[in-house]
């Protein structure tokens, strides 16, 4: 089967391409801060790198796969602080999935799976509110990648909860899109090796509180885009299984 990019089809391409087991894909990210050099897209283009990798996997396994345009803004208080950093709450965002699903759904569209790369745990919150909160006949799949089964399956740095903007996300931003990585910058920048996920457990909410004072951990200098292209790929597999394991019809 075809991978489809919906923004970019006619309507009656859409008319005519569903069928069962038809499944959208949706990358999300925030527009937020990630240290002095990655773009504050870098979500988004991690997201966007999922949904393809994820959309790759369906098709090879006969699902008609659409790509949906991203959702770039939700909540981000952890980087409220950093300017660029721009965020909605979220029951805004958890409000918008469901209505996204329900408009496809009446396309015949019954699948939503969030390919999501914000990790922030209010906006973790929002997505596991829209997947119990998804109606008859429709279905939200998301992977939260923070949780210990998901996490053993990507990097060493991800696994230390030291991974915004460090050698993690820089690698993939530096597989998709390298003329966007500050090299230069990165190479400069001493390893942050405080952990994001042991400081929301000690009841932190800042990335300053975290000990980021430039909206940076991890070891940017160490991120290679072949780590990057390999992680993508984890990355799709994961939410491509978890589509089929929801026993979606074929």
């Amino acid at each position: 089967m075809p991978v489809h990019r919906f923004a970019e089809m006619t309507w009656e391409e859409v008319r005519d391409a569903p069928g069962p087991g038809s499944v959208a894909i949706l990358p999300v990210g925030a527009v937020e801060a990630h240290g002095p050099h990655l773009p504050l897209g870098t979500d988004v283009i991690i997201a966007e790198g999922m949904a393809r990798a994820c959309a790759t996997r369906l098709s090879d396994e006969g699902r008609h796969a659409f790509i949906l345009p991203p959702i770039w803004y939700t909540a981000a208080p952890f980087a409220r602080n950093f300017p660029g950093t721009v965020a909605v709450d979220a029951a805004t965002v958890r409000d918008l999935v469901l209505q996204i699903a329900s408009s496809l759904k009446e396309q015949a569209i019954e699948t939503l799976a969030v390919a999501n790369a914000h990790l922030d745990p209010t906006h973790l919150g929002s997505l596991h509110d829209a997947a119990r909160a998804a109606h008859p006949g429709q279905r939200v799949v998301f992977v939260d990648l923070t949780r210990r089964p998901v996490a053993e399956r990507l990097t060493d740095e991800f696994r230390t909860g030291a991974c915004h903007a460090g050698r993690y996300e820089g690698s993939i931003v530096r597989a998709e899109a390298a003329h966007l990585f500050r090299s230069e910058i990165a190479a400069d920048l001493e390893p942050n090796k405080n952990s994001l996920s042991t400081a929301i457990r000690e009841g932190q909410s800042t990335f300053e509180e975290a000990g980021g004072d430039r909206a940076y951990f991890g070891s940017p200098a160490e991120a290679t885009a072949e780590e990057g292209r390999e992680t993508v790929e984890t990355l799709g597999a994961l939410l491509a299984e978890a589509v089929l394991e929801t026993g979606a019809p074929a």
